[in-house]
């Protein structure tokens, strides 16, 4: 044992012994290439210089500057490059310190509303009562709740709601001449819009709009302002005889009780509001019901809509409840059920959003279960005759999309050269669609064509958006070899000039650096 040790000793020693002579020669051959030989260089060069005529000096002169210029611009390069290294390593440790700062600061404001809330209401219930008063007032209060006594509802405005659809007939009963395709509905509402509204849409946006109602729950209208973002949910209320509840998003939004309302545990009162109200008058109607989020990013659109994007990807229907209270009292809303609303599947939420400085960028995880619509230009006037809207229910416009995914089914060539664009763009710029962003695409492109467009015209406008604009997390000016690649392989898949819409969302990006 002890030999062994010895020998070990002896060899980690005389390791580390080479491993030191190694440095030693490497540092010793630099600096024989860059300091010890200096003085030989000069020497060799003054010897030379005796001979020289004009002509050697001049050349001399030239080279002399060539090399400064040579090494110069090395070592400039040298310094951006390691300069935007750097920025790149700075810039994503400050965005990981930002998200946690957002987390924590999420944190703090939900503790500061609830606080807030228990603050007012406490305020309001001690107002005029003593505290033997209020102690009182409470336990008869939890008294009422325990005997079953029915008194004054929490939910004021619902319980207007359930008194306005007493007597009114609920169920849709359809006209022939309503019952229409897909490609006939866009025309006709392109022509109600424009000779009823005075708005005018292009065949493109409306049939996207429908290919979108397809697709998802949810859609984003965005664009620069004054382009009828807005104006088009209006205007499809109207075209379907049930208007479109226009909820404007406040910049103080911060969670779901901020949208959805809260209930004061001191007052016993639900703070009702607009958005809770349309959700309510929905489980009533079976035609078709659009809500409205104006100007959605003015507040951080992940952080008071989180609960519905997630609740709107569950498979089951059946499960799409919205919480708004712990648990039902004999006085609340008739379509209460424990305490939730279960969300019928006629309704849809429809965002508008313009990109400008006084807004917040929309997320990937909003982007990645909506449909993005982009309306940045003004259509031109339509000379339609006049033209009714219709009625129609939401069983009927489903049976519509169903026929146009089984009438118009994605074809297996576009299926394989998407696989090809998504294995390149995985592979050269890390990025992928998944299969949520696939769904979408099945369901998308078959309505678009049924709708009156292309197939390839359908990708081109759901890739642009879905996933190309993934390409704005990158750290482009890294990767514009890439995309000048992908502008080629579009063209090579899916022919030259198919993806209009893909090639100038590219074309822009190799501009900017």
């Amino acid at each position: 044992m002890v030999e062994f040790a010895r020998y070990y000793i002896d060899f980690i020693r005389e390791l580390f012994a080479n491993i030191g002579e190694f440095f030693k020669n490497l540092f010793g051959i630099f600096a024989d290439l860059f300091f010890h030989n200096v003085v030989e260089y000069f020497q060799k060069f003054i010897l030379s210089s005796s001979q020289y005529t004009l002509l050697d000096w001049v050349m001399a002169f030239v080279v002399l500057i060539i090399n400064l210029a040579f090494i110069i611009f090395f070592l400039l390069k040298l310094y951006q490059w390691s300069s935007r290294y750097f920025r790149f390593i700075k810039r994503e440790i400050e965005k990981d310190e930002l998200l946690e700062e957002i987390s924590f600061l999420n944190e703090k404001t939900v503790e500061l509303i609830d606080e807030k809330n228990k603050i007012l209401a406490l305020k309001v219930s001690n107002l005029g009562l003593s505290p033997e008063e209020q102690r009182k007032a409470d336990q008869e209060f939890i008294e009422e709740q325990e005997e079953g006594h029915k008194g004054p509802s929490r939910f004021t405005k619902l319980i207007d709601i359930d008194k306005d659809y007493e007597s009114r007939m609920t169920s849709i009963r359809m006209k022939e001449e309503d019952m229409i395709n897909l490609r006939e509905l866009v025309t006709r509402f392109i022509n109600f819009s424009a000779s009823q509204l005075g708005l005018f849409y292009d065949r493109k946006i409306i049939s996207a709009f429908f290919a979108g109602f397809a697709s998802s729950k949810t859609m984003i209208l965005e664009g620069i302002s004054g382009t009828g973002k807005t104006s088009l949910p209006y205007a499809m209320g109207k075209f379907f005889g049930n208007d479109s509840k226009i909820i404007a998003v406040q910049p103080s939004w911060r969670d779901r009780a901020e949208m959805i309302g809260y209930l004061n545990e001191f007052t016993k009162k639900f703070n009702e509001t607009e958005f809770l109200e349309a959700i309510y008058e929905t489980t009533y109607r079976d035609d078709i019901c659009i809500i409205v989020l104006d100007e959605m990013n003015l507040a951080r659109v992940e952080y008071y809509f989180a609960e519905l994007l997630s609740l709107l990807e569950m498979p089951d229907t059946d499960q799409w409840f919205i919480d708004i209270v712990p648990s039902t009292q004999p006085a609340d809303p008739k379509n209460f059920k424990k305490g939730k609303i279960l969300l019928p599947q006629n309704v849809w939420f429809v965002g508008t959003a313009n990109k400008d400085d006084s807004t917040f960028t929309i997320t990937d995880k909003v982007y990645d279960r909506a449909t993005p619509i982009e309306i940045n230009t003004k259509s031109n006037f339509i000379d339609a005759p006049p033209t009714d809207g219709v009625i129609m229910s939401n069983d009927y416009l489903q049976e519509l999309f169903r026929t146009a995914v089984k009438d118009h089914p994605l074809s297996l060539k576009a299926i394989q050269n998407l696989e090809k664009l998504d294995k390149y763009i995985t592979e050269n710029l890390k990025v992928t669609f998944g299969n949520r962003i696939m769904k979408q695409i099945r369901s998308f492109v078959p309505v678009y064509v049924a709708a009156g467009g292309s197939e390839y015209e359908a990708l081109d406008y759901i890739v642009a958006r879905k996933i190309f604009r993934k390409f704005e997390s990158l750290n482009l000016p890294f990767s514009q070899v890439e995309i000048g690649e992908l502008s080629v392989l579009l063209d090579r898949l899916f022919g030259k000039n198919s993806f209009v819409e893909c090639q100038s969302y590219l074309t822009s990006i190799l501009k900017s650096y």
